[in-house]
């Protein structure tokens, strides 16, 4: 009988205890985040249906409504007193919950329901008129209390007579703006690794209606360098939350797994989030590990743009099979590797670049970018040529259509 090297079986020991670690860390965020989102949703349920002993219940001693409208006071009772004048003013029916996101002690609730105005709601007189009331909640629950709250609603839009609700309308769209790319850019690196012989050059800028791009980098403590590039689906808040909570658990899972293979990353990371964000929603994500001392590169795929590989006047695509994080559980997904030689480089991108359109509809498109990787030389940096390029492309008085992302990664043509 063959037997096999302690070495072996103690290596095999170590692996297993690192992935039940992860798995368990994993499980006990995801199920205090569940109970987070219950409570979230029993909160505003019983704000619909004006149960003040289970808001009493719920609302922490400090808590703080961060959202007010003029004359509401930010306190406990003062919160419980506006419910009180919410629902003299308003009827509520037909309540729909359409979406909660849960990130950390944080949760977002999007829910609407069928009023009619029947009472005087801040000067305003009763129209007897019938409107659909849409609000998006954040509440923020610490031990079991909900600490704050922060809304934005449409209540205003169409109580107020046609030109107020226009002004409200376009404040509360750009206050939603603001918060979706704030969300956003919180989730991208502060600072891009120095690394000898290597150039790594992010360029991000998002549209006015923020997207879902993103991307990472981060070094693993055996020195090796993580390169993420990834897009959620949709816009707006719901997708920077997602954004938000896949960075956080790509770097959560990778650094718990130490130096596991991107594959295997993904496929944990993919069971996360099949189990936390909504169900119409997906992220694509390109997951590669670079060794920056003998230039290899570890990569998998979950549904993302291919990037190029460029070198000597030519460049070919990084293919690997895998679908988008959080569509289906139980993926695999396929790695693969490549070796990066002197003077060769990556191109990482979104969608926002192929699928921008000039004036007259056509788009800049795959065969465009790639002619334009090839026929590149080292005179200009290949992320400055190819929005110089874009900027050709659309012309004057382009609006951009959805955010743009690239990052190249390049191996010095001569090594020091």
């Amino acid at each position: 009988m063959r037997r096999t090297p302690l070495a072996g079986i103690m290596h095999g020991v170590e692996a297993a205890e690192k992935r039940e670690s992860a798995r368990r860390r994993e499980s006990s965020v995801t199920s205090e985040e569940e109970k987070n989102k219950a409570l979230a949703r029993r909160f505003l349920e019983a704000f619909v249906n004006r149960e003040l002993d289970t808001i009493e219940e719920l609302l922490a001693p400090t808590f703080t409504d961060r959202s007010l409208l003029p004359g509401q006071g930010s306190s406990r009772e003062e919160y419980k007193r506006s419910v009180t004048e919410f629902h003299a003013a308003l009827s509520f029916a037909d309540v729909t919950f359409e979406y909660q996101i849960a990130e950390g002690d944080m949760v977002v609730t999007k829910f609407s329901a069928r009023c009619i105005h029947q009472g005087e709601f801040l000067g305003v007189p009763p129209s007897g008129e019938e409107g659909t009331y849409s609000s998006i909640r954040i509440n923020r629950i610490v031990g079991g209390k909900v600490t704050d709250e922060w809304s934005e609603g449409n209540l205003l839009e169409w109580i107020l007579p046609s030109f107020e609700r226009e002004v409200r309308m376009r404040e509360r769209v750009e206050q939603e703006l603001r918060v979706a790319r704030s969300i956003q850019q919180a989730s991208l690196p502060k600072e891009v690794p120095t690394l000898e012989n290597w150039q790594i050059t992010p360029y991000y800028q998002p549209a006015r209606e923020v997207g879902g791009d993103f991307y990472d980098l981060f070094e693993l403590e055996d020195g090796r360098v993580t390169v993420v590039m990834g897009d959620a689906a949709g816009k707006g808040i719901p997708a920077a939350l997602v954004v938000s909570a896949t960075s956080s658990v790509l770097r959560a899972v990778a650094q718990a797994l130490g130096s596991s293979s991107p594959s295997e990353v993904l496929a944990q990371v993919n069971e996360t989030l099949f189990s936390r964000i909504p169900p119409n929603m997906f992220v694509t994500c390109f997951y590669a590990i670079l060794d920056p001392k003998n230039g290899s590169m570890n990569y998998a795929n979950a549904g993302h743009d291919l990037p190029y590989l460029w070198h000597g006047g030519d460049c070919e695509e990084l293919r690997a099979r895998g679908m988008p994080l959080g569509l289906m559980a139980g993926m695999s997904y396929e790695q693969k590797e490549i070796e990066l030689d002197a003077g060769e480089g990556v191109l990482f991108y979104s969608d926002g670049l192929v699928e921008a359109h000039d004036a007259k509809g056509e788009m800049f498109g795959f065969p465009r970018l790639r002619d334009l990787i090839a026929e590149h030389d080292d005179k200009r940096a290949l992320g400055d040529f190819l929005l110089g390029d874009l900027y050709s492309f659309v012309g004057e008085g382009w609006e951009q259509e959805d955010d743009i992302t690239l990052l190249t990664l390049r191996r010095s043509a001569s090594l020091s």
